[in-house]
């Protein structure tokens, strides 16, 4: 029970900065608590005074001012209090109706802005995350904690805090009134209460920590469904094109399947709470009702005195019911809570020092010096000792095969990585030093996977430059020789490029990707297969707009195909994670080269 505590008060932390709703809510329930309690309480001078003119009798004695609300609840004759009731009893339902909408308008509140908030801390904490947690996350995962988990945590506070603070103030009151006036009536009356409780709970704590246990995995199979979800839609071309999809629909059938059957275990055990917990409490109130009956029978007790204490001690079967449920719901939300937790008190893997500089330019050069560097532990080194100095202004082509750790090397510029031993350096400074947001503006990237977002050309390319005007965009786009197809588009440059940029060719893509490097204009570039995608004729148009972009700027270029890269200022060849040769292209043309081998294979000479 301690720790379900202790993880009950950190996934109320969720709901921390709503406490001026929730006082407002606990207000109001206080408030409806006390008309529901006025309410049930009329069923003594009703019985007993305007059905059957008796007096009202209390054993035992009494406090004065009870004793004196009793006489004089006595002296008054039964159709006048006829009238009183018919005016009274709407009254305190509207009064009670009232507040009881107040306090669920006001947890609903407490509820939506915690979806709100939470949903914003996770989605600014994904863009927080280092490279590597994305590299061992699916995305599928990802957007179940921001779905569903947050959903589940939100029920937990908006509905079942609500009844949690409201049952629990209506049991604890009709306690109370239960418990003074059995103990008035017979001594065994509270007792049985103390009896009963432990019966109550203890079912209740067994079955919330199975249902914590199914929902941690039914979680799981939900985040299981969105990553195939994800995949399989974003892969639909391959899927189709390969006529796999009996193959996808098995695979998801098998998952959800999963879910649907932890699902059942879970509700189940839910639904059995409510029954267990109603029949052990009607147990109790079976005896109460042989107690107090005889009692009333032997003329000792008022029926109206019975009716009240009975109708006290039914209306906490109720709170006793929802509790349970409470709690059961808890236990889905403590699973959710853990898995969103897990997700905000991540560390980034590369974290800016207090004391990092702002950096504005580069004026001299870039240096990778014994740098070594591999992703997780139970890797291979990707990158092996690799020493390496680029002149401000230059071009440095990356060559070598598949694997080789070209784009993992230029990776550690922008810091999307760090170095496992060794430094990467600007201007013989540390870059683990420099602000990394200014670091990243003085980048521009062209990559292999070309990345466009569900929005317009435009939006797309103004994607390079916060605060771009139309004429800048243009431009870039004439100079990446993506104008002329984008003037034919039916929206121009309005036109919604679809999710990933769906309905544009390869080469389009490509193009507008290299527009927003074009817009950025950063003195630093890095060309990952830039021009990949492209047909020879808009190779040719895009190596001019690239010579015209590179100019002045210190460009590392990686390319498969050598004649982009013939022109560089300085080649550099890796394999399997080292740099094995570097020079010119006639330097290396001129020698028996790694090199030269893989230029005669690739144009057959």
């Amino acid at each position: 029970m301690k720790n379900y505590l202790r993880e009950y008060f950190k996934l109320l932390k969720f709901a921390k900065g709503q406490k001026f709703w929730l006082f407002l809510a606990i207000v109001c329930m206080g408030i409806t608590t006390l008309f529901e309690g006025i309410s049930l309480g009329l069923i003594i001078p009703v019985s007993d005074r305007v059905l059957t003119n008796k007096k009202i009798v209390i054993p035992g004695e009494l406090p004065d001012f009870l004793s004196n609300v009793i006489d004089k609840l006595n002296s008054i004759e039964p159709v006048l209090f006829l009238k009183i009731i018919v005016i009274f009893i709407p009254l305190i339902f509207l009064i009670k109706g009232i507040f009881t909408f107040l306090q669920n308008y006001f947890m609903n509140i407490v509820g939506q802005q915690v979806i709100y908030e939470v949903r914003n801390r996770l989605f600014d904490k994904f863009h927080q995350l280092s490279m590597n947690f994305y590299a061992r996350k699916r995305m599928g995962e990802l957007m179940s904690r921001i779905t569903n988990d947050v959903g589940t945590i939100t029920n937990a506070i908006s509905y079942a805090l609500k009844d949690l603070l409201f049952e629990s103030m209506k049991v604890t009151v009709f306690a109370i009134l239960a418990f003074y006036i059995g103990f008035k009536i017979s001594w065994k009356l509270p007792l049985v209460s103390f009896v009963l409780f432990p019966l109550i709970m203890f079912p209740v704590i067994r079955l919330g920590k199975r249902i914590k246990k199914f929902t941690k995995t039914m979680q799981e199979k939900m985040a299981d469904l969105n990553s195939l979800m994800a995949d399989t839609i974003g892969g639909m071309y391959i899927v189709k094109a390969f006529s796999r999809q009996n193959h996808e629909m098995r695979r998801f059938r098998n998952i959800n399947y999963g879910y649907y059957k932890f699902t059942l275990k879970a509700i189940k055990r839910e639904i059995t709470i409510s029954p267990l917990t109603e029949f052990t409490a009607t147990i109790g109130v079976v005896f109460v009702l042989w107690v107090v009956g005889n009692e009333v029978i032997s003329g000792r007790v008022s029926f109206g005195i019975f009716g009240a204490f009975m109708a006290y001690l039914m209306s906490m079967v109720r709170p006793f019911k929802k509790l349970s449920n409470v709690y059961a719901i808890n236990q889905r939300a403590l699973a959710a809570s853990a898995r969103i937790y897990e997700i905000l008190e991540e560390t980034p893997q590369i974290e800016e020092k207090t004391d990092a500089e702002d950096i504005k330019g580069i004026r001299n050069s870039i240096e990778f010096k014994n740098v070594w560097f591999r992703y997780s532990t139970d890797d291979e080194n990707v990158l092996k000792n690799i020493n390496l100095k680029v002149k401000k202004g230059d071009v440095v082509a990356l060559v070598g095969p598949s694997g080789a750790g070209k784009t993992t090397l230029v990776n550690l510029l922008p810091r999307f990585y760090d170095p496992g031993a060794g430094v990467v350096k600007i201007d013989q400074k540390d870059i683990k030093g420099f602000k990394i947001e200014p670091l990243r503006r003085l980048i521009s990237i062209v990559s292999q996977q070309t990345v466009l977002f569900h929005s317009s050309v435009g939006e797309n390319i103004a994607y390079g430059k916060e605060g771009a005007t139309k004429k800048e965009i243009s431009e870039a786009a004439k100079k990446a020789h993506a104008y002329e197809f984008i003037e034919k588009f039916p929206y121009k440059f309005n036109t919604i490029v679809g999710d990933r940029g769906v309905k544009l060719s390869g080469g389009q893509k490509q193009r507008i990707s290299i527009a927003r490097a074009v817009l950025k204009n950063a003195p630093i570039l890095i060309l990952d297969e830039a021009t990949s995608q492209l047909d020879s004729v808009s190779e040719k148009f895009i190596k001019e707009a690239l010579a015209v972009l590179m100019k002045g700027k210190t460009t590392f270029v990686i390319a498969h195909r050598l004649s982009t890269v013939e022109e560089a200022d300085l080649i550099v060849v890796l394999d399997n994670g080292e740099i094995i040769e570097t020079g010119t292209h006639k330097s290396l043309i001129a020698s028996d080269t790694a090199y030269k081998k893989l230029y005669q294979l690739q144009f057959n000479i």
